[in-house]
């Protein structure tokens, strides 16, 4: 190789030598004898190794070493320093809404890095950035709602773009310039100002009466995020809420268990099983609290999350990771993107994971999962887009239902015994498939239509428990087969329009949902005496072989449903100065059920209708800090039937919230302090004689406190921090005592997770994470007769950055904490949370 080198070192010289004036002026014997007499050692030396090649190419570029963004009266100037010689004078194009200059034979030489980037420098500028591109280096300028335009000027070392913020009129713009729909992906880092869920609108967290939290791309890959849980676990008021054996995902959030899934891309899909949420083509997760039935209809008044998935960019995107950890984890993945046309007007996306462990629980079963989700991009015209979707899951895992409870506390035998069969499992294949199309008329108006279809069709086979006898620790099982299958189609259309009534601004918003779910699903269980029970504190397994399917019999559910929905809503939010603003909407549901007892053949149906407002007021005495309160209500119906095979009255809550948003360290840190009052009635809990079965719990009052922030402190020192205590418990009941608190909520969460990475010199790119995680006791069923303990789990982590490549090494609960998430519907299935855990990964971008 570094013959090579040097040849090629060698013929780059030589070429400088057959050109250089003063050497060939001389002709015949007296340009010999000039030659003859030539110091070989004043001649440029051929390059040895990759760096010294480099670096010679280098030197035959114009060398930009600083980058300087000043604020002017029309708007901002852009200074590119050189070291000695000038910089040609480049051409301009307009590429969507960013003005693109490429500055020819030259290179980026910056003493913080290999890019320079500035958000917001001025109104109407939203991004300049300064990136190097082979012998290139590209200059983008970004406006917010147009177009910018620049005068372009050099002198000495100097090139200069005096930059004016477009007028907004599009059709000004280069019409042979490329038009690209997505503008590409860069690093946010912790902070992130705006999030789209909470009003269906692009609107910055400060402008919105409600606490919203974001967890940005950037945290859920310094914490080697592989389950939602572990992202969510960084925002206050939000716990687990059960797992269905190991194999879903529920939270409580603000003290209400959401068994419903999260959603995607403001997709809410209701399956009532669920399953894990696949992490790898997640670009953030947003947290909404508080009642947001303006938003989706039918939800939890405790709030819900929605993840925004990664989409197409505008210049080539490859990155390639493989992950190695404890318990024979394997998960390799990879994430393509960039153009399939020559003008850019047809972008693509293509995220796959494949998983594989066998997990820190002693079964036989492994889990393994397969992932992959490709996005297409089309801008039709410079108005006009349309995105679609599609991802494929396929994923087997243990059954796992943990360990029981013996008196008040968890039963004291070791955390991996599993009390199940060793080939428990649960079996899932899901497809969700949609589409996004947006046009703007205008500037000012713009609309959007959304269709998603979600399919989930799920197997389970396990030894359920049933009772426990606490002395003699005899558990008695049974063989339960679960078989389900759930289909939604959903649909929205949105108009939004900026508009003046005199000097008040209004922002307006009128949106139309319609959906249909279908559910299929049966329940089988063995006849007495074809399952054993189970010592937990001997346990044998296998005393008797898995009967098969027709040897069971109809146990629980086993019933088709359907649910039609529509619901329409406005939204207005108006700006009467720059200090007060007002959010005020409504939304009007009609839901029809149908449900029937494929048994039995009895059919049960409901219809109701619901408006659900919501009123928040915002002052701000400074741009950084916002005053908010707000009121808003809920409009749930019970999917869940009661044992006589009635469906239950709908639930209802309504929410009282105050709270501070601040924009703190010149816009680098954002911090939220809330306090909220939810009070719900007619909530359905599980049927303690009947699991599969639910009975209504009353009213119950939720009332807490919560502090989140998230953010930059200091160049290369990132911090994600939260804290809440939650008083939930039930207020009025027909049938429980009052004054129980809810299962599953604690009373006090926080979180503290904090990384940096060194910003120059030899150790430039290595960097350091530490995080602690804390989940107070909490009751552990709904009589409140155990209680889950509290626990207190630390990470760490360790990085290395250079160039295209990254590693990692992630320890999770570095302390081997013996501890327990959440239980499933009470005494004997309380789930233990993960041991002692590294994971080692490596990756490379191109």
């Amino acid at each position: 190789m570094r013959w090579a080198i040097a040849l090629t070192g060698s013929i780059v010289n030589i070429a400088l030598f057959l050109i250089a004036p003063p050497v060939c002026a001389g002709e015949g014997s007296e340009g010999v004898e000039k030659l003859r007499n030539i110091d070989l050692s004043t001649l440029p030396q051929p390059a040895r190794t990759v760096d010294e090649w480099m670096q010679q190419m280098a030197q035959l570029l114009v060398q930009v070493t600083g980058v300087q963004v000043n604020p002017t009266q029309n708007g901002i100037e852009v200074v590119l320093e050189t070291t000695d010689e000038q910089l040609a004078t480049p051409a301009t194009s307009v590429v969507g809404n960013a003005l693109i200059a490429y500055i020819p034979n030259a290179v980026l030489v910056l003493p913080k890095g290999e890019e320079f980037q500035i958000a917001n420098p001025a109104e109407g500028i939203a991004l300049v950035t300064v990136t190097p591109r082979g012998d290139e280096v590209r200059v983008a300028i970004t406006g917010i709602d147009a177009p910018p335009t620049a005068e372009v000027r050099s002198f000495e070392q100097r090139l200069l773009l005096s930059v004016t913020p477009g007028s907004g009129d599009a059709a000004e713009t280069d019409d042979d310039a490329i038009q690209i729909f997505v503008t590409g992906e860069r690093d946010e880092g912790y902070y992130v100002p705006d999030a789209s869920t909470a009003t269906r609108t692009d609107t910055p967290l400060r402008d919105i009466p409600q606490s919203i939290q974001v967890i940005p791309r950037q945290v859920i890959e310094d914490q080697q995020v592989v389950r939602l849980e572990d992202a969510v676990r960084n925002v206050s008021g939000v716990a687990s809420a059960g797992s269905f054996g190991g194999t879903g995902e529920y939270f409580n959030i603000r003290g209400f268990n959401n068994f419903t899934p999260t959603a995607r891309n403001g997709f809410l899909f209701r399956d009532s099983l669920g399953f894990l949420a696949e992490t790898a083509n997640i670009e953030r997760v947003e947290v909404i609290k508080g009642p947001a039935s303006f938003l989706a209809g039918r939800i939890e008044p405790g709030g819900f999350i929605n993840i925004i998935t990664r989409q197409p960019l505008e210049e080539p995107y490859y990155l390639i990771e493989t992950s190695i950890g404890s318990y024979g984890f394997v998960r390799p993945r990879f994430d393509f993107s960039g153009p399939l046309t020559t003008d850019g007007s047809l972008l693509y996306r293509l995220n796959g994971v494949y998983e594989y462990s066998d997990g820190f629980r002693d079964y036989d079963q492994n889990a393994e999962r397969f992932f992959i989700a490709p996005v297409l991009a089309w801008r039709i015209s410079d108005n006009t887009t349309l995105t679609a979707e599609l991802e494929y899951l396929n994923e087997e895992r243990p059954f796992d239902r943990g360990i029981p409870a013996v008196g008040d506390e968890v039963a004291d035998i070791p955390i991996d015994r599993i009390l199940g069969e060793p080939d428990d499992v649960r079996e899932v294949e899901s497809l969700r498939v949609g589409y996004r199309l947006e046009h703007r008329f205008n500037e000012d108006w713009t609309v959007r239509n959304a269709f998603s279809f979600y399919s989930s069709d799920s197997f389970d086979f396990r030894a359920e428990p049933q009772e426990l006898n606490e002395s003699t620790g005899e558990l008695t099982r049974l063989f339960r087969l679960n078989d389900d299958l759930t289909e939604s189609y959903l649909l929205q259309t949105d108009l939004q329009g900026n508009f003046r009534t005199g000097s008040i601004e209004h922002r307006l918003l009128v949106g139309f949902d319609l959906g249909r779910e279908t559910n299929v699903g049966i329940a089988l269980g063995a006849p007495e005496g074809l399952t054993p029970s189970i010592n937990i504190f001997n346990p044998v397994y296998d005393v008797i072989p898995r009967p098969e399917r027709s040897d069971l019999t109809v146990v629980g559910f086993n019933s088709s449903s359907r649910t039609d929905s529509l619901g329409v809503l406005l939204q207005d939010q108006i700006a009467f100065s720059d200090q007060f603003k007002v959010l005020i909407g409504g939304r009007f549901d009609i839901v029809d059920q149908e449900s029937e007892n494929l048994t039995s053949g009895i059919v049960s149906s409901q219809y109701d209708e619901a408006f659900s407002p919501r009123i928040g007021v915002i002052y701000q005495p400074i741009e950084a800090l916002s005053l908010y309160a707000s009121y808003s209500r809920s409009f749930t119906p019970n999917f869940g039937t009661l044992a006589d095979g009635s469906l239950l009255e709908p639930q209802r809550a309504t929410q009282y919230e105050i709270g501070v948003k601040a924009d703190l360290l010149e816009d680098q840190l954002f911090a939220t302090l809330a306090l909220y009052d939810i009070t719900r009635t007619n909530i359905p809990t599980t049927d303690p004689n009947n699991l599969d079965f639910v009975i209504p719990a009353g009213e119950v009052r939720s009332q807490g406190i919560e502090l989140d922030l998230s953010g930059e402190i200091l160049p290369g020192w990132n911090v994600i921090a939260s804290y809440g205590y939650n008083d939930a418990r039930v207020t009025e009941s027909n049938n429980l005592p009052e004054e129980l608190r809810f299962f599953n909520v604690p009373r006090h969460t926080a979180s503290l997770w904090t990384t940096y990475f060194i910003q120059s010199g030899d150790l430039e790119g290595l960097g350091f994470g530490a995080g602690i995680f804390y989940v107070g006791e909490r009751p552990g069923d709904f009589d409140n007769t155990f209680e889950l303990p509290s626990y207190l789990r630390t990470d760490a982590a360790i990085y290395y950055r250079r160039g295209n490549w990254r590693a990692a090494l992630n320890f999770k609960n570095l302390f081997n904490v013996r501890h327990f998430t959440s239980t499933d519907f009470g005494r004997p299935t309380i789930q233990p949370g993960a041991l002692f855990t590294v994971i080692g990964s490596v990756s490379v971008e191109f």
